[in-house]
């Protein structure tokens, strides 16, 4: 009777140290094991907590996905209850978790990249698209500007040292090398 409790203690000693094995990131990165049975249990709760707010939803599931890899399948139910305008932010959000993932745990970014290619929403796949781009170009214009100091873009319309003074609208563009 005593050896009872045995195999369901090796059981969970093995869920736990998998569950540790999977994880991309840092433990103050992680998101909570309770936010995660919540996302698991009802991938569309996600959508009602942060209606409208695409920019909280990236980030969220993508620290959901660095922090358990294997909720992918409730990132399946979370699109086709999702509306298309939230779609290309959980494609961002399998991109930042691919990304985050490849230094620490190559096959769990793997498997976040081909879970993202199989999907066959265009939305998701625009989103995840436009996500790589944004984080490719970034290395590159940094090694490109180092030393120089780069123009404020958007049309400023306020220069000097504390921008008091109206800017030239007329003045030409500096061109880059």
């Amino acid at each position: 009777m005593k050896l009872g409790w045995l195999p369901i203690a090796s059981a969970l000693i093995l869920i736990s140290v998998d569950a540790c094995h999977a994880q991309c990131v840092e433990f103050s990165d992680r998101a909570s094991q309770l936010e995660l049975d919540t996302f698991v249990k009802s991938p569309s709760s996600l959508l009602e907590r942060l209606r409208n707010d695409k920019e909280k939803l990236r980030y969220r599931l993508s620290a959901y996905l660095v922090t358990d890899p294997s909720v992918l399948p409730s990132v399946q139910t979370l699109i086709s209850a999702s509306a298309s305008a939230d779609r290309s932010a959980i494609g961002a959000a399998l991109r930042i978790a691919e990304g985050r993932c490849t230094s620490t745990k190559p096959d769990a970014a793997r498997k976040i990249k081909d879970f993202a290619q199989r999907i066959g929403d265009l939305n998701v796949q625009a989103g995840y698209s436009a996500a790589g781009e944004d984080n490719s170009g970034a290395p590159l214009a940094q090694s490109q500007g180092k030393g120089l100091a780069q123009p404020r873009r958007g049309g400023a319309l306020l220069d000097g040292e504390w921008r008091t003074k109206l800017a030239d609208p007329f003045k030409p563009v500096p061109i880059p090398n």
